[in-house]
């Protein structure tokens, strides 16, 4: 299948770019062209990747290793990656941390968790890139999430972590629009084969429950929300700053709402 974006020249970031959502994203932009680098917290997973890239045709393909929560350590590894390519075109950051349960029966620990991982993760990566980037041109993408946006029991970590990405994304669009830096978020949808769905719709039930309530009546895929992706990145998308885009298929629209009510339901009825 053509490519119908061409990203020949232009260097890619995807950070947690090893698994799911995020290597789907990666390997596309290698398939247009693309000088792609991942970072994950895995130096196994990070190799597996780049190999991965390569076959797709991201000849020049690298990584390194690296948790988001450490923020000297995204600083190093991005300004290697930087040095031996030149300016970073496209950062596409979607680290992420997730599990459901309710607020009396989450540890602080495990909130400050998905918080460090989702919220303060983003604030790093985006002060590592900053100096890298192609001022102007350059395209910042965020991975939110629907919890974002729409309260879901069992989620509060998520909610109000990925509620604090979007207002990242909106607060550097005012910040460093005057440089020709453009930055968006992109909310995805139940996506098919992730690990996060696997989480959250642990079993046909919740699965089937999850496809009707989508407008569309199916899950996502990885290529949708990656195809999103080239858009946002391309120059088709020169004029749109400063937006948070649910690639969904109409989920937020009332069936999040439901299928949160329904793992709120599961996680209750758990023995103690």
């Amino acid at each position: 299948m053509s490519m119908p974006f061409d990203f020949k020249n232009k260097n890619v970031l995807v950070v947690g770019g090893t698994s799911g959502i995020n290597r789907g994203i990666a390997e596309t932009f290698a398939k247009a062209g693309a000088c792609v680098a991942v970072v994950s917290r895995a130096q196994e997973k990070v190799n597996d990747t780049i190999q991965s890239l390569k076959a797709c045709g991201a000849a020049g393909a690298r990584g390194f290793a690296a948790d988001v929560r450490e923020a000297e350590a995204i600083k190093n590894g991005v300004a290697e990656i930087a040095a031996a390519w030149g300016k970073l075109d496209v950062v596409v950051s979607g680290a992420a941390g997730n599990f459901p349960a309710l607020a009396m029966g989450m540890s602080p620990n495990g909130f400050r968790s998905v918080i460090e991982i989702d919220l303060l993760g983003t604030f790093h990566v985006m002060q590592a890139v900053y100096p890298h980037l192609q001022k102007p041109g350059a395209s910042i993408i965020n991975i939110s999430a629907p919890q974002a946006e729409v309260p879901m029991a069992g989620q509060s970590h998520v909610c109000a972590a990925k509620a604090g990405v979007d207002m990242i994304t909106r607060t550097l669009c005012l910040e460093w629009g005057a440089e020709g830096v453009r930055i968006n978020s992109i909310i995805p949808g139940p996506i098919d084969n992730t690990e996060g769905m696997k989480r959250l719709a642990p079993n046909e039930a919740i699965r089937a429950a999850v496809k009707k309530s989508v407008p569309l009546q199916r899950m996502g895929s990885t290529d949708d929300i990656a195809n999103a992706c080239l858009f946002l990145a391309s120059d088709f998308a020169s004029y749109i700053t400063g937006a948070v885009i649910p690639v969904d298929g109409g989920w937020a629209q009332g069936g999040a709402a439901l299928v949160g009510a329904g793992l709120a339901d599961m996680l209750k009825a758990m023995p103690k």
